[in-house]
């Protein structure tokens, strides 16, 4: 026993470094692409052109709140500048647009193309004068030759040298110039300058970051542009920072700032549960919180050795595997045998491991994490309990205790069976929720947002993308004014232009020349054609916003433009990508998935049972109980009126293991006799309850309500296998049995 003891001492101490320095080279990565399906077409797209123009925007709102006082004033344009210039100097920032650095360059173009104009003109004058001193005329033919020239050039340039100073000098401290620039006739803003000033008393300023800025750089970010807007804001205005990049990190910090809390509740939890465990003994109690802390920590360890960085879906909701992980040591302790613990692991092993073929990586993490984790404690189960004496009551027989009741525990089945075939039939009604905000549900960065998207009138960006040699000719503009016209007549109700090449170029007229393009192109700031220009001009983008609070109409509005839009040019093609897309797209993948997930969970777990278990009628009991549980969990979830999303397919998963365990081990108390075993099962879903339930005290609403949700699947799983147990397991008691006494248990308490 002293060997064990010594040999029991050393492995522990070798778990726990390979343990700590494991967590030591963990990395914690909290991203948006947590949401988002892997591995799929539109995400891919929506990254390349991330990369040509940077990632989703980081908006800043500036309000003055009243109607009568605009943001845009000589007075408040330089500090709108300077604020543009700081955010553009942030490091791992691609772009930033603003209407001060906006009208800035607009005014420096406007001056520069007077002058242009002003010494062609001159220039022209004086050509025409020397080809007609060349050609002998005299000087009043000389004279006559020049004011000609200037009369064809007025004719040509002068309406726009009119508008031109129309205004005045092209000057930021000139009211005049700003107001005719960006305002029409009826005060509000243009078309082409909406997607910075919504309206005249709110302007944006959009800042994109650098493509591939992982979301510790993103969180770091934002701080940034935090810290820059609160030391910059201009007089008498407001300003709030919002945006996806700035929800997402909010989440990140949130989960992070949550889980310690979370861990240590969920530990207080189990271990109160233990202690009111009296039928088991005093330090015996302390053996399944050790396993399973340890368990946890090595399970995270495993990724840290890796190098595969733990995400938003392993911080989250790790406490998931302090509940699950703490039922094999303590059925060994309670006098479950060695094969059945190893196969009821297994099979829950398995089960949840089948959340790691999901294609969304927050689903594929937990089912990673919990898969491991639970390989984990098993494993560290088998060692310890050798050196653990496990000490059995006397047996009674449950059966003949409930002599009497089968016929109602029969009925009670055969109505739970209905519930739960009624439950499985309602399943494709469910709908399906994948949007961020709905995991953001509880945090002020999801206020601010909702408010930027009234303000806006869009949360999200679709971009209809071409590609193609030269994405600027006369053919591909003529195009996309034809695109325009088909979404503001077909979809204008859901999709708000926001910016497009036409957007800069309508002066140009309906059939512009070759030439007139190029040379209207290079009048351009780059500030104000890298937005929608690749710098070769193979890339041509026109963005429109929309509302993320649809995401299930965004799918079909894609389809629609697929189909409505009209042909692009011979050599060109055309791509519509963006983040509602892509959210959308794994909204449909999680749809398809709502039956695999759950289906395929029971198959793996019934198909280890069988291979694993001497009788294989318990494995048939296991997968009735684990459809009875899902079956119910899904009719309350549709009576509830509450959607599935990617947590709520994991609830099934989880419910499938756990219901499949709870039906072995009952059964196997069943047949032993022994309570001891069955009030341990009764423990088992208790403590878990309880574990589930401190997620209760999260800042994150989806983490709430995956609690309060994983608590109710634990008790349907535990109602769902004592129900089976007891109608498939029945033992008549013997006809001269008129009343039963237990036997009395001995006491396994340690003085």
């Amino acid at each position: 026993m002293r060997m064990r003891v010594g040999l029991g001492v050393v492995g522990a101490v070798l778990v726990a470094a390979a343990a700590v320095l494991g967590l030591a080279r963990l990395d914690v990565r909290t991203s948006l692409t947590s949401f988002l399906p892997a591995h799929d077409e539109q995400l891919a797209s929506y990254q390349a052109v991330g990369e040509e123009f940077g990632a989703e925007p980081v908006v800043v709102l500036v309000e003055t709140g009243e109607r009568a006082d605009p943001v845009l004033t000589t007075d408040r344009m330089p500090g709108l500048v300077r604020l543009e210039g700081e955010l553009a100097g942030l490091p791992g920032v691609a772009s930033v647009y603003g209407p001060g650095t906006t009208l800035n360059q607009v005014a420096g173009r406007a001056k520069d193309l007077l002058s242009e104009l002003v010494g062609r003109r001159d220039a022209e004058i004086a050509l025409a004068r020397a080809k007609a001193h060349a050609r002998g005329l005299s000087s009043a033919g000389v004279r006559t030759a020049g004011e000609l020239a200037r009369t064809r050039f007025d004719a040509r340039y002068g309406p726009l040298l009119v508008s031109g100073m129309g205004g005045g000098l092209p000057t930021l401290g000139n009211q005049r110039f700003i107001d005719g620039v960006v305002y029409g006739d009826d005060g509000n803003p243009r078309g082409r300058w909406q997607f910075v000033v919504p309206r005249p008393q709110t302007v944006a300023i959009l800042v994109r970051p650098s493509a591939g800025l992982d979301a510790a750089g993103l969180a770091r970010l934002v701080d940034r542009v935090d810290g820059v807007v609160g030391g910059r804001t201009p007089d008498g205005t407001t300003t709030t920072v919002t945006g996806t990049a700035v929800i997402v990190a909010a989440l990140s910090d949130r989960a992070l700032a949550d889980a310690p809390l979370l861990a240590v509740l969920a530990v207080a939890g189990l271990a109160l549960c233990f202690a009111a465990a009296v039928w088991i003994r005093r330090w015996h109690r302390l053996l399944p919180l050790a396993v399973t802390l340890a368990g946890l920590a090595v399970s995270l360890s495993v990724f840290g050795w890796a190098g595969r960085p733990v995400t938003l879906g392993m911080i989250a909701f790790a406490s998931v595997l302090l509940g699950v992980g703490s039922y094999y040591p303590t059925y060994a302790l309670t006098g479950a045998s060695r094969r059945t613990v190893v196969v009821v692991a297994g099979a829950s092993a398995g089960s949840l491991g089948t959340l790691a073929l999901s294609p969304m990586p927050l689903v594929h993490d937990i089912g990673l994490l919990l898969g491991v984790g639970v390989v984990v404690c098993l494993l560290l189960t088998l060692a310890v309990s050798p050196m653990v004496e496990v000490r059995r009551a006397p047996a009674q027989s449950l059966e003949t205790a409930r002599r009497g009741a089968p016929g109602l525990v029969r009925a009670l089945a055969l109505l739970s069976i209905v519930l739960a075939a009624w439950g499985w039939r309602v399943l494709p009604d469910i709908p399906v929720v994948t949007d961020v905000d709905h995991f953001a549900g509880g945090l002020a960065a999801l206020d601010d947002a909702r408010h930027a998207e009234d303000v806006l009138g869009s949360s999200g960006e679709i971009d209809v993308v071409l590609r193609g040699a030269d994405t600027l000719t006369p053919a591909t503009l003529a195009w996309m004014r034809d695109v325009e016209g088909v979404i503001a007549r077909q979809h204008g109700d859901v999709m708000r232009a926001v910016i497009a090449p036409t957007t800069f170029l309508d002066f140009l007229g309906d059939e512009p020349t070759q030439e007139q393009v190029d040379a209207a192109v290079r009048l351009l700031p780059s500030y104000l054609s890298g937005a929608v220009l690749a710098p070769d001009r193979s890339v041509a983008l026109m963005t429109y916003g929309v509302r993320l609070d649809d995401v299930s109409g965004l799918q079909a509005l894609r389809t629609e433009l697929v189909r409505s839009l009209p042909a692009p040019p011979d050599g060109a093609e055309v791509q519509l990508v963006g983040l509602p897309l892509v959210l959308a797209q794994g909204q449909d993948l999680l749809d398809e998935d709502r039956y695999t997930a759950s289906l395929l969970g029971i198959a793996v777990a019934a198909a280890v049972l069988l291979l694993g278990l001497r009788r294989r009628a318990d494995a048939v009991r296991a997968v009735v109980a684990a459809l009875v549980a899902t079956g119910w969990g899904f009719l309350l979830l549709d009576l509830s009126g509450r959607g599935l999303d990617p947590v709520t397919i994991a609830l099934g998963t989880l419910t499938v293991a756990v219901g499949a365990e709870f039906t072995v081990v009952l059964a196997e108390a069943s047949r032993q006799g022994s309570s001891v075993l069955a009030r341990t099962v009764g423990l088992m879903a208790a403590a878990s309850a309880i574990g589930y339930l401190v997620l209760l005290a999260s800042g994150l609403a989806a983490v709430r309500t995956f609690g309060a949700e994983l608590a109710l699947g634990v008790g349907l799983a535990y109602a769902a296998a004592r129900l089976v147990v007891a109608a498939s397991t029945h033992v008549a008691a013997p006809p001269d049995a008129a009343v039963v006494v237990p036997v009395p248990e001995k006491e396994l308490v340690d003085a």
